[in-house]
């Protein structure tokens, strides 16, 4: 990749321009640079659910997920180049098998709520599909290699699934749950 940062204001981005990994120049409101921000914006929300109490498999993981969407970032940025690799999918494949084995079958929608662990991981979620939807635009217009976009796909159904295992996390032993939607067919059938 190009040059570390030595200085962070360097006010070359005043005039509505952002430099890319590759030296050229394109304007910030660009489908690259959305995209680019999209992943940045997940990175950082993991970042923030990494400061709650969760099982070491999941912190570990969710720490090893930040490291690939900085590859991921580091790709968007640097056109035609690849620092993603399709092992990282397969990783984050295993990963979903792994922590969904052991939870109950969903026999309804879940509110995106629960523990604040939980809740975090849902807002990852929904930013995590909304870098996928940048991600496909960006390849309307330039060409991209399928492992981006496989990724954001993965690692939001991941989410959702953590978001599950974090509700049932307690550090006194006790199982939580997730928080049910309480539908009008479910509310009929119950009567």
């Amino acid at each position: 990749m190009g040059q570390r940062l030595t200085q962070i204001a360097t006010r070359t981005g005043d005039d509505g321009s952002t430099g890319l990994g590759d030296n050229t120049r394109i304007s910030k409101d660009s489908l690259r640079v959305h995209a680019m921000g999209d992943v940045d914006e997940l990175n950082s929300n993991i970042g923030v659910l990494l400061c709650e109490d969760m099982p070491d498999a999941v912190r570990t993981l969710l720490v090893e997920i930040q490291h690939q969407l900085f590859n991921l970032g580091g790709e968007l940025s640097i056109p035609g180049f690849e620092l993603l690799k399709a092992d990282a999918v397969l990783a984050l494949d295993a990963a979903l098998a792994e922590h969904n084995e052991p939870l109950p079958r969903l026999q309804e929608f879940i509110l995106p709520a629960g523990t604040r662990a939980a809740a975090q991981a849902h807002v990852c979620r929904t930013v995590a599909r909304r870098a996928e939807r940048a991600v496909v635009a960006l390849e309307s217009q330039d060409a991209l290699k399928d492992t981006p976009r496989q990724y954001l796909n993965r690692l939001s159904d991941l989410l959702f699934v953590l978001a599950r295992v974090l509700n049932r996390f307690r550090l006194d032993g006790t199982v939580g749950d997730d928080v049910y939607w309480r539908s009008e067919r479910l509310t009929r059938s119950d009567t």
